[in-house]
Protein backbone atom coordinates (compact mmCIF):
# COMPACT_ATOMS: atom_id res chain seq x y z
CA UNK A 1 0.00 0.00 0.00
CA UNK A 2 1.56 3.29 -1.22
CA UNK A 3 1.72 6.08 1.28
CA UNK A 4 1.13 8.86 -1.69
CA UNK A 5 -0.59 8.47 -4.45
CA UNK A 6 -0.80 10.57 -7.68
CA UNK A 7 -4.23 11.00 -9.17
CA UNK A 8 -4.40 13.86 -12.08
CA UNK A 9 -0.78 14.64 -11.67
CA UNK A 10 -1.65 15.87 -7.99
CA UNK A 11 0.11 13.94 -5.32
CA UNK A 12 -2.28 13.26 -1.95
CA UNK A 13 -1.39 11.02 0.69
CA UNK A 14 -3.26 7.44 1.03
CA UNK A 15 -6.39 8.53 3.45
CA UNK A 16 -5.53 5.47 5.56
CA UNK A 17 -2.26 6.61 6.04
CA UNK A 18 -3.45 9.97 6.96
CA UNK A 19 -6.37 9.10 9.47
CA UNK A 20 -3.78 6.79 11.20
CA UNK A 21 -1.52 9.64 11.85
CA UNK A 22 -4.21 11.93 13.23
CA UNK A 23 -5.68 9.10 15.44
CA UNK A 24 -1.76 8.48 16.58
CA UNK A 25 -1.75 12.71 17.35
CA UNK A 26 -4.78 12.51 19.49
CA UNK A 27 -4.50 9.71 21.33
CA UNK A 28 -0.56 10.77 22.02
CA UNK A 29 -2.34 14.62 22.74
CA UNK A 30 -5.21 12.77 25.12
CA UNK A 31 -2.69 10.72 27.15
CA UNK A 32 -0.61 13.86 27.44
CA UNK A 33 -3.53 15.58 28.67
CA UNK A 34 -5.23 13.27 31.41
CA UNK A 35 -1.59 12.89 32.71
CA UNK A 36 -0.84 16.07 33.22
CA UNK A 37 -4.31 17.18 34.37
CA UNK A 38 -6.79 15.55 37.36
CA UNK A 39 -9.64 17.21 36.26
CA UNK A 40 -9.86 14.81 33.05
CA UNK A 41 -10.83 11.58 33.90
CA UNK A 42 -10.49 8.31 31.79
CA UNK A 43 -11.71 5.08 33.20
CA UNK A 44 -8.44 3.09 35.28
CA UNK A 45 -8.91 -0.23 33.51
CA UNK A 46 -7.36 -0.29 30.70
CA UNK A 47 -6.77 3.57 29.69
CA UNK A 48 -4.60 2.98 26.94
CA UNK A 49 -7.53 1.70 25.40
CA UNK A 50 -10.43 3.79 26.79
CA UNK A 51 -7.91 6.91 24.84
CA UNK A 52 -7.98 5.46 21.82
CA UNK A 53 -12.09 5.06 21.97
CA UNK A 54 -12.10 8.29 23.49
CA UNK A 55 -10.05 9.56 20.20
CA UNK A 56 -12.46 7.23 17.79
CA UNK A 57 -15.35 8.90 19.20
CA UNK A 58 -14.26 11.89 19.20
CA UNK A 59 -12.93 12.02 15.37
CA UNK A 60 -16.45 10.32 14.16
CA UNK A 61 -18.52 13.05 15.79
CA UNK A 62 -16.14 15.67 13.97
CA UNK A 63 -16.78 13.68 10.92
CA UNK A 64 -20.48 13.64 11.30
CA UNK A 65 -21.99 16.45 13.69
CA UNK A 66 -19.20 19.36 13.72
CA UNK A 67 -19.78 20.13 10.26
CA UNK A 68 -23.40 21.05 11.35
CA UNK A 69 -22.72 22.65 14.36
CA UNK A 70 -19.71 24.71 12.19
CA UNK A 71 -22.57 25.98 9.88
CA UNK A 72 -24.48 26.83 12.14
CA UNK A 73 -22.73 28.93 14.09
CA UNK A 74 -21.17 31.00 11.51
CA UNK A 75 -22.38 34.35 11.99
CA UNK A 76 -20.97 33.80 15.97
CA UNK A 77 -17.96 33.13 14.27
CA UNK A 78 -17.28 35.58 12.30
CA UNK A 79 -18.85 38.21 15.34
CA UNK A 80 -15.97 37.06 17.49
CA UNK A 81 -13.47 36.76 14.85
CA UNK A 82 -13.20 33.26 15.17
CA UNK A 83 -12.68 32.85 18.85
CA UNK A 84 -16.08 30.86 19.08
CA UNK A 85 -14.72 28.06 17.31
CA UNK A 86 -13.09 26.30 20.35
CA UNK A 87 -16.47 26.14 21.95
CA UNK A 88 -17.56 23.99 18.98
CA UNK A 89 -14.53 21.57 19.96
CA UNK A 90 -15.71 22.07 23.46
CA UNK A 91 -18.92 21.15 22.57
CA UNK A 92 -17.72 17.94 20.43
CA UNK A 93 -16.08 16.84 24.06
CA UNK A 94 -18.88 17.68 26.41
CA UNK A 95 -21.15 15.52 23.82
CA UNK A 96 -18.01 12.08 24.03
CA UNK A 97 -17.70 13.01 28.22
CA UNK A 98 -22.26 12.73 27.53
CA UNK A 99 -21.93 9.45 25.85
CA UNK A 100 -19.01 7.80 27.70
CA UNK A 101 -20.56 8.64 31.29
CA UNK A 102 -18.18 7.01 33.58
CA UNK A 103 -15.41 6.65 31.29
CA UNK A 104 -14.75 9.82 30.67
CA UNK A 105 -15.36 12.41 32.28
CA UNK A 106 -14.60 16.15 32.11
CA UNK A 107 -14.95 17.51 35.47
CA UNK A 108 -13.16 21.27 34.68
CA UNK A 109 -14.86 23.24 31.64
CA UNK A 110 -11.94 25.62 31.17
CA UNK A 111 -9.72 22.29 31.20
CA UNK A 112 -11.95 20.67 28.71
CA UNK A 113 -11.67 23.98 26.59
CA UNK A 114 -7.71 24.07 26.97
CA UNK A 115 -8.10 20.39 25.94
CA UNK A 116 -9.79 21.49 22.91
CA UNK A 117 -7.56 23.89 21.79
CA UNK A 118 -4.88 21.20 22.56
CA UNK A 119 -6.56 19.18 20.07
CA UNK A 120 -6.60 22.13 17.38
CA UNK A 121 -3.25 22.18 17.73
CA UNK A 122 -2.59 18.62 17.10
CA UNK A 123 -4.60 18.42 14.20
CA UNK A 124 -2.94 21.53 12.52
CA UNK A 125 0.82 19.77 13.37
CA UNK A 126 -0.42 16.75 11.72
CA UNK A 127 -1.99 18.80 8.56
CA UNK A 128 1.31 19.94 8.07
CA UNK A 129 3.20 16.63 8.51
CA UNK A 130 1.59 15.64 5.96
CA UNK A 131 1.85 18.69 3.57
CA UNK A 132 5.73 17.92 4.61
CA UNK A 133 5.89 14.67 3.53
CA UNK A 134 4.02 15.59 -0.11
CA UNK A 135 6.22 18.08 -0.53
CA UNK A 136 9.26 15.59 -0.22
CA UNK A 137 7.84 13.07 -2.49
CA UNK A 138 7.45 16.09 -4.98
CA UNK A 139 10.97 16.95 -4.60
CA UNK A 140 12.23 13.33 -5.45
CA UNK A 141 10.03 13.03 -8.68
Amino acid sequence: MPLVIKEKNKLRVNKAFEWAIHIAGNVLAFILVTNLFDSVYVDKNHPFIWSIIIVLLIALLNKTIKPILVKLTIPITGLTFGLFYPCVNLFILKLVDWILTSHFQLNNIFMALFFAILLSIVNFLVEEIIKNIIKRVKKYE
